[in-house]
């Protein structure tokens, strides 16, 4: 990743202007998997690995946009018929602009961006709403139409739905754009409502495991759960009038109900309904300091996601069971959309080093692969950075 001094150095070099810089975290997910969509509650950070971009007005309506990582540079026309699911990076670049206008009653003005991150492709940290937020918050900032953080978000998660073509949640976005340092962020999916859940602790720290396995949320894989979901809702309705998703299921209800839904549906209804009751006692657990019972939510929340919902992957699954038998993790469990990407884990800090050598070894024994090990704070989210 380029540092500021780079970046602009850069930007003098290909479009001779003086740039604004602006950054938007990734994120982890310390708990509340595949419930944002139900409407139900999460509980990310930010990490400390971000999306910079470097930014500039035109005086036309076109936006050229260049990728540092991937090398590659590309153009969008504001004036001309929208693109939509190409299966490209441009596509999230040119959904965050035209929903933005159409959204918020913007005519964002052309403009050059230069873009460099060093938040991991495919591995479940959320690169894209990274992107989007950066890339959303430089062409509102340079126009001069700042919006509301939470549309901001909000744009993301429809650029996402309309131009990728995966239907996520609000929390990828939700985080990147809100987060605040030193803090996790429960997200209540439905009303919007965040509230900021104090995370740092002198013995403790959160270390992220890359399984280097790519994952694609746009993949039928994750829609089919969100349908599968829908489904559940209409069943349990029959029995629960009131209810319009997942979120308004007790587990008082689903275990009365259950019994009525077809097996998969069943075991899918079960993840969800029972992860926002281990979300919601994560939360009382950080409250209260009892990190030893919110390392515990985190390994049912994976036996959930693994078992029920059936997102993990063999890797891991592996990375998983390896935490579990070193000495000083608390807790651990896959993070992110699934099907691959990393595994999140509360290691005391006296024990990091060896628990990395452990993983390092064991996981690229068993698998041919070496995983790539991140230890983070929680970060600050979306803003402009000056030099």
């Amino acid at each position: 990743m380029f540092d500021l001094l780079e970046l602009k150095s850069k930007f003098h070099e290909i479009h001779q202007a003086e740039p604004r810089f602006f950054r938007a975290p990734g994120r982890v997910n310390l708990i509340g998997e595949h419930t944002d969509y139900n409407g139900g509650f999460v509980l990310p950070m930010a990490i400390e690995r971000e999306t910079m971009v470097a930014a500039s007005v035109r005086a036309d309506r076109k936006i050229s946009v260049c990728s540092i990582n991937l090398n590659e540079a590309n153009e969008i026309d504001l004036d001309a018929p929208e693109q939509k699911l190409r299966g490209i990076w441009l596509d999230y670049i040119e959904g965050v602009a035209r929903v933005l206008e159409r959204e918020n009653d913007l005519r964002l003005p052309g403009a050059d961006l230069l873009i460099s991150s060093n938040v991991p492709n495919g591995a479940g940290l959320s690169s894209s709403a990274a992107l989007e937020i950066s890339v959303g918050l430089a062409l509102t900032e340079i126009s001069g139409a700042t919006i509301d953080k939470v549309r901001l978000a909000l744009a993301g998660q429809a650029a996402e739905h309309e131009f990728v073509g995966a239907k996520v949640g609000i929390m990828d976005q939700y985080i990147s754009a809100l987060a605040k340092k030193d803090n996790a962020l429960l997200i209540d999916c439905r009303s919007f409502e965040a509230t900021q859940i104090s995370f740092t602790n002198d013995e403790t720290a959160v270390v992220i495991c890359n399984s280097k396995v790519a994952h694609e949320l746009a993949g039928s894989e994750y829609n089919m759960r969100r349908a599968e979901c829908e489904e559940g809702i209409e069943i349990l309705r029959d029995f629960l009038p009131e209810v319009t998703q997942l979120r308004d299921v007790s587990v008082a209800d689903y275990e009365k109900y259950a019994n009525r839904l077809p097996e998969t549906i069943r075991r899918r209804c079960r993840h969800v309904v029972t992860e926002n009751e281990r979300t919601l006692s994560a939360v009382k657990s950080l409250r209260l300091n009892d990190l030893t019972e919110f390392g515990r939510l985190m390994f049912l929340s994976h036996k959930s996601l693994s078992d029920d919902y059936e997102v993990s992957c063999r890797e891991l699954d592996l990375l998983v069971e390896i935490a579990a038998k070193c000495e000083g993790v608390l807790g651990a469990r896959m993070t992110g959309g699934g099907f691959g990407g990393s595994t999140v884990n509360l290691v005391k800090k006296k024990n990091i080093e060896n628990f990395t050598k452990i993983i390092t070894q064991e996981y690229q024994s068993r698998t041919s692969i070496e995983p790539a090990i991140y230890i983070s704070a929680a970060s600050e989210g979306a803003g402009e950075i000056y030099i």
